[in-house]
């Protein structure tokens, strides 16, 4: 049997661990990369494609490549730092066997713009994701706790509320088909804690939670998210486990007293679909599924690029079983506004 792109970027990780200097980074690069790959790469072979096409293959790792698929090692299961990510073949075949799982999905709701450390002006991002067939954006650029992602303050908060009810007057007038939400990815500190001015969050559509410190710790952290469901200021608990292929395991919790928590109060937990985030994963999501929690779908692009991400979330959301009438996603905006509304304080 030939090798697929997730086997491939399993390989890449271990012999980066045996390597060092340029070589170790281009193959620690690789094993991320080959997540987002659109096609199996043994295929590209079969068809005589040049593997230097595809994103951070050079000649040297393209060299390594083409001797593991035509001498195939065996390949161990994924390490834990590793485990339960898809490949986007994998999506794309999950996919297939129901296109109205990507057909019927109306938004995205994660994504950053220039305003934050996205790379461009909200407005080409409504763009790319309209041209996708979304209906409806959520702009949510980071709050101002987080420095090193060029997060927001309160007064640029506002100049930003302004420009996207500029925006979607121009979208509305010019009969263009999305709407863009008034959004923020909060950041939160460990005791569930926001940093931003309840009246200013108070003019937004929706707010995402999510914590960026302390997410090596291996303790249960089952309290430090029952108390940010418990922060009034947030709709979903954003990339809850905050895991990174190949880089952070992520934190660990009695996830289904925190989804059955979330379901309490209203809430919603996301699936994060970016490649090497995929946070919630298919296993959790499963778990999820069991219980009442709602469940919000986001790309986290940071360019218009990556806003195809969003078929990982649907085929997590497929894998997992769940319902799509809690997936806030499939839902008409004014119902996801209203929902928004009704656990606002």
């Amino acid at each position: 049997m030939s090798l697929t792109n997730a086997q491939i970027a399993e390989l890449a990780a271990r012999a980066s661990a045996q390597l060092e200097g340029n070589k170790q980074k281009a193959l620690r690069r690789i094993a991320r990369r080959a997540l987002t790959w659109p096609e199996e790469v043994a295929v590209m072979v079969e068809g005589n494609q040049p593997l230097t096409s595809l994103r951070g293959i050079g000649p040297w790792v393209e060299r390594t490549l083409l001797e593991w698929l035509q001498d195939p090692p065996d390949v161990p299961e994924p390490a834990e730092i590793r485990s339960g990510f898809l490949s986007y073949p994998e999506v794309k075949a999950v996919l297939s066997e129901d296109l109205s799982w990507r057909r019927d999905l109306r938004g995205d709701l994660q994504m950053h713009s220039v305003y934050s450390d996205g790379t461009v002006p909200i407005e080409e991002m409504a763009r790319g994701a309209a041209a996708l067939g979304h209906e409806y954006v959520a702009i949510t650029d980071h709050s101002k706790g987080l420095a090193i992602a060029g997060g927001i303050d309160e007064s640029r908060l506002a100049e930003q509320r302004a420009e996207i009810d500029a925006l979607n007057e121009d979208f509305e007038r010019d009969n263009r088909p999305v709407r863009i939400l008034r959004s923020l990815e909060m950041n939160l500190n460990p005791a569930g804690e926001g940093d931003m001015d309840p009246d200013a969050l108070g003019q937004l559509d929706l707010v995402l939670g999510s914590f960026h410190s302390q997410l090596r710790k291996k303790e249960d952290q089952t309290e430090r998210y029952l108390a940010a469901l418990e922060n009034p200021d947030i709709h979903v608990l954003g990339h809850p486990r905050g895991r990174i292929y190949n880089h952070r395991v992520g934190l660990h919790a009695d996830w289904e007293v925190v989804f059955r928590r979330a379901a309490e109060v209203g809430k919603a937990v996301e699936v994060d679909c970016f490649p090497d985030r995929q946070d919630l994963g298919v296993e959790l999501l499963e778990l999820a599924a069991g219980t009442d929690v709602l469940v919000s779908i986001g790309t986290d692009s940071h360019h218009p690029d990556e806003l195809a991400f969003i078929d990982f979330g649907a085929a997590t959301a497929k894998l997992a079983g769940m319902p799509r009438e809690r997936i806030l996603n499939y839902m008409k905006v004014q119902e996801l506004l209203d929902w928004a509304g009704s656990i606002s304080t």
